[in-house]
């Protein structure tokens, strides 16, 4: 026989869903074209994709505009609905009345972090851009990485420049897609010849690019992970699965863990993702053992990692119980010098490890050799 829960849900619970999935509809869609490098065809692009969405009968204008353009830009805006720019203390600016009077489907801004002079609406341009989204009027955005408040100490590190006009990452969090557009190929390459036609790699500008867009790839990816947490907020599930990486690094007595463990440190933080260090709490350690342990656990503390001793008899068995309940997408390991006969006819507890931990990746680091004494080298 089948039974009915008798639970109710909480009405104000409810409510908020109900609030929070409106105001989600209500409010313009937002898109950004995120470059990172200069002159990677941000605006080009913005506007073809302005001219496919009019051939599909949506109803696009241009709001604002980069101050300079180049020709085969300029080309393709000409074709295209402008509002004029209204002028503020001498300076152009976003007529964001204008556009709101005009209520289109979809309204283009180049430039985005551009500042409004003294006595504008708002003191920046995304800003602007934030007027429009409430009033229900869709956005599609460009802007560079150097521009991005909280990655511009990264970029001048790369490129030695650094932007004065900044878009915090609390805007571009709120985007319903970013897409990063990559550098032409051209970009890549010396265009001076050789003497014979060819074309000479440019290195150093190659290893800028390579920089440059991992870290467009990495700001992508969290826009990603954001878009995951507000949607789970907003319908109402209850526990919100992290969409980030969750490193887990497990100590195995006798086994120097420091480049687990700085590894294991350098990829959580490239991913913004949690570091735990975990290992079996063995009171009969021998004392060479133990100390071993106490170093790793010691760096761990210092690198900020999670560190956890769990119970059980069977080792394998409360690690990977302790993976599957955080959720951990990593797991690095190290494998033991010594190996007897039984791990090498049935396989070592590293081999079980790989074999229970379906879902998550396992890495395996090799043993370290031995020291041999002074009197023993060759």
């Amino acid at each position: 026989m089948a039974y009915l829960s008798t639970a109710r849900p909480d009405p104000e619970a409810l409510l908020r869903r109900i609030e929070a999935e409106e105001e989600h509809h209500q409010r313009g869609r937002l898109k950004v074209l995120l470059g990172y490098g200069s002159g990677v065809g941000k605006s080009f692009r913005m506007l073809n994709e302005a001219l496919r969405r009019r051939e599909k009968g949506e109803d696009v204008i241009v709001g604002a505009t980069q101050r300079v353009m180049r020709p085969e830009v300029l080309a393709v805006l000409r074709k295209l609905e402008v509002i004029p720019l209204k002028m503020v203390s001498g300076m152009p600016v976003m007529d964001v009345d204008a556009i709101i009077r005009r209520r289109p489907q979809v309204c283009l801004v180049d430039g985005l972090a551009y500042d409004n002079p003294p006595g504008s609406r708002r003191p920046c341009r995304w800003q602007d851009v934030e007027d429009l989204l409430e009033a229900g009027i869709s956005v599609i955005a460009s802007v560079n990485l150097q521009y991005i408040k909280e990655r511009q100490t990264e970029v001048e590190r790369i490129t030695g420049k650094r932007g004065k006009e900044t878009v915090p990452m609390s805007f571009i969090y709120t985007a319903n897609e970013l897409q990063v557009v990559d550098a032409p190929a051209s970009d890549c390459t010396d265009s001076e010849n050789s003497g014979q036609g060819a074309v000479r790699p440019l290195t150093g500008r190659q290893q800028q690019l390579s920089e440059l867009r991992e870290i467009a790839l990495l700001l992508a990816a969290d826009v990603v992970d954001r878009q995951l947490e507000n949607y789970l907020k907003r319908t109402g599930v209850g526990q919100l699965w992290a969409a980030n990486e969750r490193i887990m690094v497990y100590l195995t007595p006798g086994v120097d863990g420091t480049k687990m463990i700085e590894s294991g440190r350098r990829n959580a933080d490239r991913f913004h993702g949690e570091l735990f260090v975990v290992h079996l709490g063995n009171p009969d350690l021998r004392l060479d053992g133990r100390a071993t342990l106490d170093a790793n656990l010691a760096l761990a503390f210092q690198l900020g990692a999670r560190v956890e001793a769990l119970e059980g008899e069977d080792a394998i068995h409360a690690v990977m119980n302790f993976a599957r309940a955080h959720c951990v997408t990593q797991i690095f390991v190290g494998r033991n010098r010594r190996e007897s006969r039984w791990d090498r006819l049935w396989g070592s507890k590293v081999d079980r490890l790989i074999r229970q931990a379906e879902g998550m990746d396992v890495r395996v680091f090799p043993a370290q050799e031995e020291k041999r004494p002074a009197d023993d080298a060759d």
